[in-house]
């Protein structure tokens, strides 16, 4: 059984089909890019797997649960860590508490903890701190851990995004593109950090992304999505020749 099973799932929003018979299997460890042109329906399939949205049709099973009509909290404690197209961090918090938010969920205290500091409470404080440390060094920045967010550049930004995502002890990472706003250089330093994190972690990700030269070089499987449907699934070299992939991208010659 895979780790992330997506069977058939379809989305629509008034009379618009968003997402058509969307299907998926991810296994621990492997990294599967989703693609396509915009209103393609790339975030909506996150959106439907992490339970933003219902599902109208289909099932999604993570490690043997299925998790279709579950609550988007309960998908996030049963292992789906996820970021965003748009940066979400808290201004006015340090790197480490906009991290440390995300342990709060998975903390191992009753609720007289929640008002006095018993020694419960102190002892998963110091491991949810160790946690985000850990995380933050993942991706290079725990030497940052308390200055604010806002104050530093927009690729550190991003990555405070998925050590955000990382201390929900994720079994599956949904990146929602991840490289938005990079420049070059920045796009290289997020590309060697997803491959890092995926073999160190060993977890499966999603990876949503228009730079086409990041998911080209990091995924094992890229979907091809057009106009909601599922057009071409294949490794990088089989979905870069399909003539499809090419004529949803560049058009069809006259």
């Amino acid at each position: 059984m895979a780790l992330l099973e997506v069977k058939n799932i379809s989305k629509s929003f008034g009379g618009v089909l968003a997402i058509q018979g969307f299907s998926l299997e991810a296994d621990a460890g492997q990294i599967h890019g989703i693609i396509g042109p915009n209103g393609a329906g790339k975030t909506t399939i996150f959106n439907v797997i992490s339970g933003v949205y219902p599902a109208d049709e289909g099932t999604v099973i993570l490690d043997g649960k299925d998790i279709t009509r579950m609550e988007q909290y309960k998908i996030t404690r049963q292992g789906m860590g996820r970021t965003f197209q748009n940066i979400r961090l808290f201004k006015g918090l340090t790197v480490e508490e906009n991290v440390m938010c995300a342990f709060d969920p998975q903390s191992r205290y009753m609720i007289f903890g929640g008002i006095l500091p018993t020694p419960a409470r102190r002892r998963e404080e110091k491991r949810g701190r160790e946690l985000c440390g850990q995380y933050l060094e993942a991706v290079g920045m725990k030497d940052y851990r308390y200055e604010n967010p806002e104050n530093l550049s927009y690729g550190m930004q991003r990555r405070i995004e998925i050590a955000r995502a990382l201390m929900c002890g994720p079994k599956v990472l949904l990146l929602d593109e991840p490289a938005a706003g990079l420049n070059p250089t920045e796009v290289g330093e997020l590309t060697d950090l997803i491959r890092r994190i995926s073999g160190e972690y060993g977890f499966g990700i999603l990876l949503i992304e228009h730079r086409l030269e990041l998911i080209m070089s990091i995924s094992d499987v890229i979907h091809v999505q057009n106009f909601g449907k599922t057009i071409a699934v294949g490794t990088p070299g089989q979905v870069q020749r399909d003539p499809q992939v090419i004529e949803a991208y560049l058009g069809k010659e006259e």
